[in-house]
């Protein structure tokens, strides 16, 4: 029997393991939460060892635990390659917009839907079920394969650092492979080589020391909302340009080659606003949509929270006010700089009769990879010859904090082979995994390692 065979023999059990996985809810920022990310912590490491990976760790931290395997049998000749993934999920509120519940899996429309199923459970239990393929139909592995799976990615990884700097040797390794990306489009695999960083910050408005009667003191109290919305109107134009003083200092931009590179993808505006249900997309002067979703940096109100909200009306003039906003960054802006910019900036324009505090809460900094590493050039053939069709090469906007990290401290290219698709809804709900894309990432999990190990 070859691998892509007992792939192919072993899907319903696959699926059915994979939903046992996803009902375990692993909300890693919910401290009622978190017997539950332990369990699930516990029952990926039991799974792992039951496949055949004779070294396996459930590594406790400050916070949530780490999962760590290692099967390194294939010599000192062969690549070592480190498996990074995040067992733990996102917050599935509002939980009313959800179809089925979010932690009972479900299949229809040749996807599953649950919380973490494509973000990143469903990428992370597709490499293991490749390596159950390999080491039920090989008794071996092509390469030396170290598995780091994480309890606390939602969180901004606040433990990660610290392990990975304590235990560099441990996890020394020729390159990592991370599945936590989308591909360009369905059929179409891709390869990131770029991930925007992440500032995120609270602004807290306080006013009078209550709520007061609008009747009574509107037009003589600063109300907190207004004050609020004030700062927030300040920090774009009329463009959409940022305008905190030196925002865009430290920004590369994109070489002639990357814009013609990216454009020539042929990202389509009217595909992303049939899928969002918007009638106009909108963004940066004098870039295209697919430029500014990965290589241009933003900045976004993520939540609001102030006064009455509630059924019928309240006319009260609240004590307080409260923003979150984040910023989504590019090389070579650092998440600290930019911080500390919008920081002052919104103090400096707090209106008079408030006192105003902001929060940095976390920031992760922007990435670039090198696409003609042989971990990556190997990833592309290996994506071809599973999907049929030419890798493409692309950015992300999103944040992947440890690709840094691993590429400052183990000093590793890292490999960004994703399997999900930007409309599979992570982080929202009815957040979906396409079968077809986690049954076909096996077969293409199971040939890169095959391919490295051969290289």
């Amino acid at each position: 029997m070859t691998i892509d065979q007992y792939l192919e023999q072993h899907r319903q059990r696959f699926e059915d393991q994979l939903c046992e996985f996803l009902a375990i809810p692993s909300v890693s920022t919910d401290p009622a939460c978190a017997t539950e990310v332990q369990r699930c912590a516990t029952w990926l490491s039991e799974h792992v060892r039951a496949i055949g990976v004779p070294h396996v760790e459930v590594i406790q931290t400050a916070g949530h635990p780490i999962v760590y395997a290692e099967h390194c049998t294939a010599g000192p000749d062969a690549p070592t390659l480190l498996f990074y993934g995040h067992y733990d999920v996102q917050p599935v509120d509002p939980l009313h917009l959800w179809t089925n519940p979010p932690f009972e899996p479900t299949i229809r429309d040749g996807n599953v839907f649950a919380r973490g199923a494509t973000d990143d459970k469903g990428q992370v239990f597709l490499h293991i079920k490749a390596i159950e393929a390999m080491l039920a139909v090989d008794g071996s592995l092509p390469v030396n394969l170290k598995l780091l799976i994480e309890g606390e990615e939602e969180i901004g990884s606040p433990n990660l650092a610290p392990f990975v700097e304590q235990h560099r040797d441990k996890l020394a390794c020729d390159a990592v492979v991370v599945s936590d990306t989308s591909m360009f489009a369905p059929g179409e695999p891709s390869i990131v080589y770029g991930l925007r960083g992440l500032a995120y910050l609270q602004i807290d408005i306080q006013g009078p020391n209550r709520d007061l009667h609008s009747g009574s003191y509107g037009g003589a109290v600063v109300n907190p909302i207004n004050a609020l919305a004030h700062i927030i109107a300040q920090l774009k134009d009329a463009n959409g340009l940022i305008t905190v003083p030196g925002f865009y200092d430290a920004v590369l931009d994109l070489t002639p080659q990357e814009r013609t590179s990216l454009n020539a993808l042929g990202y389509s505006d009217e595909r992303l606003k049939a899928d969002v249900t918007v009638t106009a997309v909108s963004g940066e002067p004098g870039y295209t949509t697919i430029e500014r979703l990965g290589a241009r940096p933003t900045l976004d109100v993520n939540g609001i929270l102030g006064g009455f909200t509630g059924e019928g009306a309240k006319t009260v003039l609240p004590a307080r006010a409260m923003a979150k906003i984040s910023m989504r960054l590019v090389p070579h802006q650092t998440h600290t700089d930019i911080a500390e910019k919008v920081m002052n900036y919104i103090t400096s324009i707090a209106p008079e009769g408030t006192t105003v505090s902001v929060q940095d809460l976390h920031g992760a900094d922007p990435v670039l990879v090198d696409i003609t590493s042989p971990a990556i050039t190997t990833a592309a053939k290996a994506l071809e010859e599973t999907f049929g069709t030419p890798c493409r090469f692309t950015r992300e906007g999103g944040s992947i904090p440890v690709v840094l990290l691993f590429d400052t401290v183990l000093r590793a290219p890292t490999v960004l082979m994703g399997f999900g698709l930007n409309n599979e809804n992570a982080h929202s709900p009815d957040e979906h995994f396409s079968l077809a894309n986690y049954h076909t990432g096996m077969h293409a999990v199971a040939r890169y390692y095959a391919m490295m190990g051969e290289a």
